[in-house]
């Protein structure tokens, strides 16, 4: 009996309750398959802390009793794009200017993602953040 190979994907998707137990799964399955493609380091470290801002997000203020949020990440040579989908579309995201209290979050994601977004789905939509995986030169 001959085994078929097993070929290494450069995408990763999964639908996690709407929940603060559902974003700690969404960073640690992220930290999982982020060393499963061999991305470490602070390119790792980076990564998962967006994963775990936009999760946050996504359980707080996207939430909808009885809808998932999708976490998906998609691995480029030198970058890592993650995307988290809920079912708010009218709640968008946008980093606070004077944060007081929290609102730190999406300046976080600005400071480590080269560039990140909002797009609209049929039903929600969807956060997304790149995040480089090798030196980038600024300048």
């Amino acid at each position: 009996m001959k085994s078929e190979p097993i070929t290494p994907t450069s995408e990763f998707t999964l639908r996690l309750s709407a929940t603060r137990r559902g974003a700690r799964l969404a960073r640690l399955l992220a930290v999982q398959q982020l060393h499963d493609w061999g991305v470490t380091g602070s390119a790792a470290e980076a990564a998962e802390l967006v994963v775990a801002e936009l999760a946050n997000n996504a359980a707080l203020h996207g939430r909808v009793p009885g809808r998932d949020f999708e976490v998906r990440m998609e691995r480029g040579d030198d970058h890592v794009r993650i995307e988290l989908s809920d079912a708010r579309g009218e709640r968008r995201p946008s980093p606070a200017r004077e944060p007081d209290e929290g609102g730190y979050g999406l300046l976080l994601v600005a400071a480590l993602a080269t560039a990140w977004g909002v797009k609209d789905r049929c039903v929600g939509k969807t956060v997304w953040a790149t995040v480089p995986t090798a030196s980038v030169r600024r300048g």
